[in-house]
């Protein structure tokens, strides 16, 4: 072999080897963001097409069973499930969310609107700042939910690269119907007998069942008036701020949960990644509102 053909050969043994090296990294990568290397990272980017998710929560009381960080670690384990079937990169553990109703209780962290807000946009800022461009809310924390779809509108104040996308999931008639079959109580709400079903399955290690039934979980109906909302609702039914009966609570029950969750939500990854109109009609509508006066209307 003359020395030209050496070097070629040395050439793309070396190409080949950096192509499977590649790939396997590509291959064994983590979806969590905390725990890639900053080369892994830039891989990882590639390999979810722009997609980062945020499993958002709070720390607030869950009866007397359950964790603090119950709704972070669900809507983590949701969202990593998922990745890891559709990929996708998870964000770090985050708790900055609307828990107002819950600082009569211990262990709460109930932070300023102001800077929930504030926290929200410069993350969402720093994740696109970082290559990504398309993310994903994952709200574990039923008090998340005016504020989240409030965040979602506010996407239009002002022009930015990238677009913010809330996981919204449907009821599914057969996943209702199998857990219906299997629970126990016909109420709930919040650390009832399905979200500690679901912590069972997540994990089960910080569960504490034999004290299920140390507080009452019952509706108390203390604040009624009529066709008007108050931002007291939630403290005038369930001041223990537990909401349903989770004695009967199962593992089976959370897992067929978290199975509906993470096929939902791994659907949706892939529809972000398909889609190409969210951020083109936000440049649409970004560069139409410099002046509006030349806004043309528009038909089919």
């Amino acid at each position: 072999m003359n020395k030209s053909a050496k070097i070629l050969t040395s050439l793309l043994t070396g190409i080949l080897l950096m192509l499977s090296s590649y790939s396997a990294i590509a291959q064994a990568i983590s979806v969590q963001w905390e725990e890639l290397t900053s080369e892994d990272f830039k891989v990882a980017v590639e390999k979810s097409q722009g997609v980062c998710i945020i499993p958002m929560g709070v720390i607030e009381k869950h009866g007397q069973q359950l964790p603090l960080g119950t709704d972070v670690y669900t809507a983590r384990e949701i969202s990593i499930r998922a990745s890891k079937e559709e990929f996708a990169i998870v964000f770090p553990f985050y708790f900055t969310g609307q828990i107002f109703e819950a600082k009569q209780q211990p262990g709460t962290i109930a932070y300023s609107n102001e800077l929930i807000f504030k926290l929200l946009d410069e993350t969402c800022k720093e994740i696109s700042r970082n290559g990504i461009k398309k993310i994903i809310i994952v709200n574990g924390h039923g008090g998340n939910n005016n504020l989240l779809r409030y965040f979602g509108q506010i996407q239009l104040e002002s022009p930015r690269d990238y677009a913010v996308y809330l996981y919204t999931p449907e009821p599914d008639t057969e996943t209702q119907k199998r857990i219906a079959a299997l629970r126990s109580s016909k109420t709930g709400g919040h650390a009832d007998e399905v979200e500690t079903s679901v912590m069972l399955a997540v994990r089960p290690d910080l569960v504490k069942m034999e004290r299920v039934k140390l507080e009452s979980g019952e509706d108390l109906n203390r604040h009624n008036v009529k066709n008007a909302y108050t931002g007291i609702w939630w403290y005038g039914k369930y001041p223990n701020h537990y909401a349903g009966e989770a004695s009967g609570a199962k593992r089976e029950i959370g897992e067929i949960s978290l199975a509906n969750s993470v096929r939902q939500l791994k659907e949706m990854i892939r529809a972000v990644k398909d889609d190409n109109q969210t951020i083109k009609l936000q440049n649409e509508f970004f560069e139409e509102s410099e002046n509006p006066l030349k806004t043309q209307a528009r038909s089919k």
